[in-house]
């Protein structure tokens, strides 16, 4: 998760090498911390927006002093893992053919000798 200090200019680097290199089902949220820090900010709100639209991630603003949009930005991200990982399970052709061919039966057990059942 590519954090940008909202005080700081923008290192798009880091963000564009993760987007370059990462594995293809890499979920990615940018985010844009220390929003507590409003008389110091350098990147505004829409800028940060449009930067997470242009590399095509989420972006949300937080901050850890104040605990502002940390616990959310998080939760987001694990909600795009699950969704992706829905997503897969539900396209792997090996488990969809599993599905298929998988069918569970009820079948009571043999009557044990001397059994006083």
């Amino acid at each position: 998760m590519p954090v940008v200090p909202l005080r700081h200019p923008p290192d798009l680097y880091g963000s564009t090498q993760i987007k370059t290199y990462s594995w293809d089902n890499a979920q990615v949220i940018l985010v844009g911390n220390k929003c507590d820090m409003e008389d110091e900010r350098v990147i505004s709100t829409e800028r940060g927006q449009h930067l997470g639209e242009q590399l095509g991630f989420e972006f949300f603003e937080t901050s850890a002093k104040d605990n502002i949009n940390v616990k959310q930005t998080f939760e987001r991200l694990v909600d795009i893992i699950c969704d992706k990982m829905s997503e897969s399970l539900e396209t792997d052709p090996a488990i969809t053919a599993a599905k298929q061919n998988t069918r569970l039966k009820e079948t009571p057990p043999p009557p044990q000798p001397n059994c006083g059942c």
